[in-house]
């Protein structure tokens, strides 16, 4: 199956008083790479939702945000420097004895002096998500994928119709350079042998050796072996793209070698059509190697 490594997908999963939001970002890469970010407190969960996004792609960077939102108010405690409020004490005390001032300290006196009394919000350590939370969580992150692969698949069918095009041109090209280099081949015989007609009787040597030379030339400039290769990786090509598992790494590969037989054609043909076609033929290839990188 032809998927594209790019989409983008978020949803957002609520219950009572607390929603979760899970945003999906993908772009190429050679291999799945996720990049999580979420909260401390789902950190119990990374290795599930590591699993959750592996089981359904191949490849891609994969970037997922969590935010979790809730409209409980945040356990708070109430911390009191006792070392503080003692010393202030003791001052007071002090002046009063001495006449300065009169009356005690009191709790309004506490709540206006800097740091003597401090709510903070509760520190808790070793929690993980609520099941509540957790739940919440891999569902929205579960859908949000499947969001995700739908986007894929989507600009996949575009890539796939794409590349189908100019597969097609391809194997136009390799039964166009097929046919130029056999002809290529005629063309040879036949100035070789109009050559030797216009030589004297004497020089023109035995009927053996113009066959083997023309043999020769067949074996040097024969591209059988390199067209039907072609051919077989265009077939392997169609097979995997129809298949149901990803394959862009396969494809990549696929490209690699049809090149190499494309190369080897070049340097073979010795027909000025052929060449032109060969050339043609690398500069599809090029645009085929290029559109791959797209694909999971």
């Amino acid at each position: 199956m032809i998927r594209s490594m790019t989409g983008f997908a978020a949803v957002s999963r609520s219950e009572t008083d607390q929603t979760v939001h899970v945003t999906l970002k993908s772009v190429n890469h050679r291999f799945l790479d996720l990049a999580i970010k979420a909260p401390s407190s789902l950190g119990a969960l990374e290795a599930r939702i590591r699993t959750t996004v592996s089981e359904r792609l191949a490849r891609g960077r994969v970037e997922v945000t969590v935010v979790v939102d809730s409209t409980l108010l945040p356990e708070r405690q109430v911390v009191v420097d006792e070392r503080l409020v003692e010393r202030v004490e003791n001052a007071i005390t002090s002046l009063r004895k001495r006449g300065s001032i009169t009356g005690s300290l009191t709790v309004s006196d506490l709540l206006h002096i800097p740091h003597a009394i401090e709510v903070r919000p509760a520190v808790t350590f070793g929690t993980g998500p609520t099941p509540a939370v957790a739940e919440l969580t891999i569902g929205a992150l579960e859908q949000a994928v499947g969001a995700l692969v739908t986007m894929r698949e989507t600009e996949g069918r575009l890539i796939e119709a794409d590349l189908t095009e100019r597969l097609s041109t391809m194997q136009r090209l390799v039964g166009v350079v097929e046919a130029a280099a056999k002809d290529g081949q005629r063309q040879f015989e036949t100035r070789l042998r109009e050559r030797l007609d216009t030589l004297p009787a004497d020089l023109r040597g035995d009927a053996g050796a113009v066959a083997r030379e023309l043999v020769r030339f067949v074996s040097r400039s024969d591209i059988d072996e390199e067209v039907v290769r072609l051919r077989s990786h265009i077939e392997h090509w169609r097979g995997l793209a129809a298949a149901p598992e990803p394959c862009g790494r396969q494809l990549d590969f696929l490209v690699q070698e049809m090149n190499r037989e494309v190369n080897t054609i070049g340097s073979k043909v010795e027909h000025v059509h052929a060449t032109e076609t060969v050339i043609a033929a690398k500069a599809e290839l090029e645009r085929i190697r290029e559109q791959v990188q797209n694909v999971e």
